[in-house]
């Protein structure tokens, strides 16, 4: 495995986890579910062939992961009942931006 790999789904699932502890205290359990549902986004890879590339950057090749996409997840951080989906939404495509250059 590689440092690549362990940035990847550290920043999946352990990042989220800070983050949901340090900023929403109260309910970080529900943020929590909510930034680990929001890797259901990665459904639209089955859409791909082959269905994962290592090679691939899945910004702006999947649908989910789309400029257009992200501009309604950015759209979304300003409601209040999809903001934290939103956000976390967001962190999985900065994710998935950052592993495309490692």
């Amino acid at each position: 495995m590689t440092l690549g790999f362990f940035i990847h789904y550290g920043l999946h699932f352990i990042a989220p986890f800070f983050i949901a502890y340090i900023f929403f205290k109260n309910n970080w359990k529900i943020v929590y579910v909510i930034f680990i549902g929001s890797m259901l986004v990665d459904l639209d890879h089955l859409l791909a062939n082959p269905i994962f590339d290592k090679n691939r950057c899945s910004i702006n090749f999947h649908p989910l992961h789309s400029y257009i996409a992200i501009g309604f997840y950015v759209v979304g951080v300003f409601f209040k009942k999809t903001r934290i989906l939103c956000f976390a939404l967001l962190f999985h495509m900065l994710t998935d931006f950052i592993d495309c250059y490692l």
